[in-house]
């Protein structure tokens, strides 16, 4: 048996080859973000075990896998892996849905404060007023403060009902929640979210907060019409995924002043490009695709696909199989 890792983010792989070689199974790790198609298969093309963080899995590339049986994708989102391929050519596919919860819930609700106290701006002010050797406050204000505000969480699942659980305290008169998706003891568990619609949240929240997967029903969720609905002392933030923004639509609201400002942490293209227009904006925060990271993330995300790879070795399925119906047709 041999596991194969695609690209990887972390420094080195030297613990996950250390675990698998006690265990006798083959590993080997390459750096093929980028690479074209024919070059992937090439070097993974032996793999029983195939581990992705961001190369695209087509269903091309997934054909010219014949050993594969089992895809595992670092991270919670799997738009980059084409499922209905993976269960076509019966591999079981999982991801680790738990991964990160608790840091981008951490790193929205810092966006959100860092937005609210006008924090990365305020630096700005700070440099200027120093070289002036004067305050100097012109384009800072206004600031309001959060308390008594109304607060938008589209996506109550693993992290937006974490960002709801850690601010519920904090002061806000309203917490607003929109996911047609929960069961109703899911939504009885969130007591003090009040569920709206779509537009209702964005119309009616101060500071709006998304925590959807991305999926065709979710792309372009924030998009000009629901940009318009937005009060113009509100703040969006973004750390869910860059698709989810329609990145034109909000290039002209912020220009226009049509709301307060933005907070992004995810883009359509990763790392955006040089020239991408959201830089030259003095009302957007931007952050690198940076919520996923804690030391704690890292190892728990390592060690959970260490934990299926150990189940498909033993003949079990991994822990968070997205097509099941794999299952009913392999051994496991």
């Amino acid at each position: 048996m041999k596991v194969v890792v695609t690209d990887f983010i972390e420094d080195n792989l030297d613990w996950e080859a250390k675990e698998l070689a006690r265990r006798g199974i083959g590993f080997a790790a390459f750096q093929l973000k980028f690479k074209p198609e024919d070059e992937v298969a090439a070097a993974i093309r032996d793999a029983d075990v195939i581990i992705v963080n961001m190369v695209k899995m087509t269903e091309s590339l997934l054909a010219k896998l014949p050993n594969c049986k089992l895809l595992i994708r670092h991270g919670i989102g799997y738009d980059n892996v084409d499922v209905a391929a993976c269960t076509k050519l019966g591999i079981q596919f999982c991801y680790q849905p738990d991964y990160c919860k608790e840091d981008v819930a951490e790193h929205a609700i810092a966006l959100i404060f860092a937005c609210a106290r006008k924090v990365v701006w305020s630096r700005r002010t700070l440099d200027e007023s120093s070289r002036n050797a004067k305050w100097d406050f012109t384009g800072l204000f206004p600031i309001y403060r959060m308390d008594g505000k109304t607060l938008g969480i589209v996506g109550v699942g693993r992290i937006g009902s974490r960002v709801f659980r850690k601010l519920k305290g904090f002061g806000f008169k309203r917490i607003l929640g929109c996911d047609p998706y929960l069961r109703p003891e899911q939504m009885e568990q969130m007591k003090g979210m009040e569920f709206v619609d779509r537009d209702t949240l964005f119309r009616e929240a101060d500071y709006v907060t998304v925590h959807t997967p991305l999926n065709d029903e979710t792309r372009h969720l924030v998009n000009a019409r629901t940009l318009a609905l937005m009060k113009p002392t509100a703040f969006l933030v973004n750390t869910s995924r860059g698709p989810m923004i329609d990145t034109p639509a909000l290039v002209d609201a912020l220009r226009k002043r049509q709301i307060a400002g933005a907070a992004i942490d995810v883009f359509d293209v990763e790392p955006p490009p040089a020239d991408h227009p959201l830089f030259g904006l003095d009302n957007a925060i931007l952050t690198p695709h940076i919520g996923w990271a804690s030391e704690e993330a890292g190892w728990e995300i390592r060690e959970s696909m260490m934990n299926d790879v150990y189940l498909f070795a033993a003949g079990k399925p991994a822990r968070c199989v997205v097509n099941k119906e794999v299952l009913k047709k392999c051994c496991c």
